[in-house]
Order: structure tokens, then C-alpha cells, then sequence
């Protein structure tokens, strides 16, 4: 594995960037119940799940051979979304197509406060504690907050983030009162599978800089180097049946993997997990097959305050596991993920990403598809 270019030259390239730009003014429309969540104990000890809501929409509910799990990108609630963040249903329509799979994860690109000091950065961002009961009622199962937003407020903001993970009616990962916590995985279970879901963060700016959780430390957790997420990753294949890594990767703005993030994936791959996706460019990136992973490498924007192209192009990327296969009845090198569908989307002016008509769709999908071409991934898994 390659030794990730030094922090401070990572610092100064990611803070030109930012995660956001000036959205417009828009109506809001508007989130229900989720899972429990229970404190993790020692080192990658996990979170688990006792309970995973499955809607009647879903694939594979009458599928008991096939688990689904459903993946989007990037959330937040700035400006003129903050009123979704106090109403519980404002993202349920989200339930037919995220929330329609057996198993859901988001990355939740906020800090979880009203209180703290803005660290030094361009863009900051922050929901109140029933933020986490909006995304919920998307039908979302997990969040990862390992990215470079969930400590903008700083050592008050992070306080109140962990407090509000305690009290989250569905289990957080990638960020933690140490690194013990932030490395654990929140263990969801549906159709007779444990799922253990990592969070990690790879984007070099103040965030990984200042509040890299480590001993006694709080903060995210960080994948530079991958030498600590990949141990955990491995512990965790050999325990559960699937192994499912988000990351916060990539370069602002890009439509290809940099170095780093294919190098990553590869150690993750190698390491045992069996889905690894992220986010943090703000564009859809390819997705396909790595050996015996799935690897999506940018699943976009999500609930967002971007609404134009190509930052408003979205998705929701639903993969289809084999549960035989899974539960270990097959080849140690033989991919569990068995098919992969692209649902596209389009952020709208309120912010929220909705399926667009015929026409966009394939058009998007084909964009989609397009994608891989710079990914060195395969387009179907191997026999």
C-alpha cells in the first residue's frame, strides 16, 4: 500500500475546494422512525442493529435468497434545508427507492449541533439532534460521519455529535469519543446475515488535520493511513457475514478515482470486505467489480443545496447479495454481490433528489454506465 502524500500538502489542495457553493432559495417539502443503536465497547467492538425496518416495496422481501442494500451520498441540512431537519416526514418519499431495500446507508455530511466555534475552514455545516429521525424516516438503516464536515463546530460541536449518537434512533459509525469507537462497525441484520458497516474518512484537510480520533481522542476516523481500518476489516470478515466500508474519498469535482482511493479499495478488498462505496466529489463516479468486492466510487450528492447540473445529478445504487453465498457456502474468492442497479436522480431546487422522467433517466444511467471506463472495474462479477 502506498504511503499517502504528507497532510499538510493535502490540507492546502482540499481547502481550495469545499464541500458546497452558493445554493438558491427554494420551498422545502419534508421523515419517520428507524433502528436502536447501542455503545460500543472495546476496540472495533461493534454497534449493533437489533431491529432493521424492510417496507413492503423492497426487492427482496419476497426474496429470502437475495439481500438488498441500498447506498446515496452526501447529506446535509444547511440553509434553506433546515426546516427538513425538524420535521420527521420530510424525507419520506425517499422510501420507495432508498428506503426500499432491505438495508440502507447515507453519508451525513453534518455536525450534529446548535452550539461550538466554526473551525478555520470555507464551509460549515450543522443540524439539530432530530436530523437523525428525518433520516430514519427515509428508511435509512446506518450513517457513516467519518467525512470533513462532522466536526465543523468544533470540540463543543463534537461533544454534542457523540452525545446525539448515543441517543440516534439508528446507529453512526466513522466517528467516535476514540478511535476504539470511530472504528467500529454497526452490525445491522437482515434475512438471517450480520452486516458489519464501517465509516472512514480520506480527505485531507483540517478535519483528518485536527480531530482524527485516536487513543483517548475524539474525532473520525481516518483510512491514512488504511493500516488501521484495513485490521478492523479484516477482524470483521472473519466474524460477520458481510463486510460493508464507506469512505469519504476522492477529489472534489472529479468524475475518476485519484490514486489513493483505487489503492484504498484494493487494500479493503484484499482485507476481506465484500462492499465498499463512498462519497465527497460531488459527482457520480463509476461502480462496478474489484475481485471479490463491489466498489462504487462516487455515489454524488444526495440531499443537497446544489440543484443544477452536474452537481444535482444523484442516484441511489441498490446491490443484490447472495445470502447462501454470504453465510459462506461459496469460493473465499468468489463475490457475494451478484447485481448492481443505478437508480438516477436529480436534486431539485427544495434540495431534495427525486427520479426524473424517461428521458433523464437513460440518459443518466448511460452517464452512469460511462463511468467505470476510468475505474479499471468490472461491469459483471466473476463466476
Amino acid at each position: 500500500m502506498r504511503t499517502p502524500l504528507p497532510l499538510a500538502l493535502g490540507i492546502a489542495a482540499t481547502l481550495r475546494a469545499g464541500c458546497a457553493s452558493t445554493p438558491a432559495p427554494a420551498a422545502v417539502p419534508t421523515a419517520t422512525g428507524g433502528a436502536t443503536t447501542a455503545a460500543p465497547a472495546q476496540q472495533t467492538s461493534p454497534t449493533t442493529s437489533p431491529a432493521t425496518s424492510t417496507p413492503s416495496s423492497a426487492p427482496s422481501t419476497v426474496d429470502p435468497d437475495t439481500l438488498t442494500m441500498a447506498f446515496a451520498g452526501d447529506v446535509h441540512f444547511e440553509e434553506y434545508l433546515a426546516p427538513l431537519a425538524r420535521d420527521p416526514q420530510g424525507l419520506a418519499h425517499l422510501r420507495s427507492t432508498l428506503g426500499a431495500a432491505d438495508l440502507s446507508v447515507v453519508n451525513l455530511e453534518t455536525a450534529i449541533t446548535q452550539r461550538g466555534t466554526k473551525i478555520g475552514k470555507e464551509f460549515h455545516f450543522r443540524a439539530p439532534a432530530s436530523a437523525l429521525e428525518t433520516v430514519a424516516g427515509a428508511g435509512v438503516d446506518a450513517v457513516s460521519m467519518a467525512n470533513n464536515h462532522g466536526v465543523d463546530y468544533g470540540p463543543v460541536g463534537l461533544r454534542d455529535t457523540l452525545a446525539a449518537k448515543k441517543a440516534s434512533p439508528i446507529p453512526i459509525v466513522g466517528i467516535g469519543a476514540d478511535a476504539d469507537e470511530a472504528f467500529a462497525p454497526a452490525v445491522l441484520r437482515a434475512k438471517g446475515l450480520q452486516v458489519a458497516v464501517f465509516g472512514a474518512d480520506q480527505v485531507f484537510e483540517m478535519t483528518l488535520a485536527r480531530y482524527s480520533a485516536g487513543p483517548g481522542t475524539a474525532g473520525v476516523a481516518s483510512s491514512s493511513p488504511v493500516t488501521r481500518l484495513r485490521a478492523a476489516v479484516q477482524r470483521a470478515a472473519a466474524r460477520y457475514d458481510l463486510v460493508v466500508v464507506f469512505l469519504h474519498w476522492g477529489t472534489d469535482y472529479q468524475q475518476c478515482p485519484d490514486r489513493l482511493s483505487v489503492q484504498t479499495a484494493q487494500a479493503l478488498e484484499d482485507a476481506g470486505a465484500d462492499i465498499i462505496v463512498g462519497a465527497h466529489s460531488h459527482r457520480v463516479n463509476g461502480a462496478g467489480w474489484l475481485g471479490r468486492a463491489y466498489v462504487g466510487y462516487g455515489l454524488g450528492n444526495f440531499v443537497w443545496w446544489r440543484s443544477s447540473e452536474p452537481d444535482s445529478r444523484s442516484g441511489v445504487l441498490t446491490l443484490s447479495v447472495d445470502v447462501a453465498a454470504a453465510r459462506g457456502t461459496r469460493p473465499a474468492t468468489a463475490p457475494v454481490v451478484r447485481a448492481a442497479v443505478w437508480t438516477p436522480m436529480l436534486i431539485g431546487r427544495d434540495g431534495i433528489p427525486r427520479e426524473p422522467g424517461a428521458k433523464d433517466a437513460k440518459r443518466l444511467r448511460g452517464l452512469w454506465e460511462q463511468a467505470r471506463g476510468c475505474t479499471g472495474l468490472a461491469g459483471e462479477p466473476d463466476a
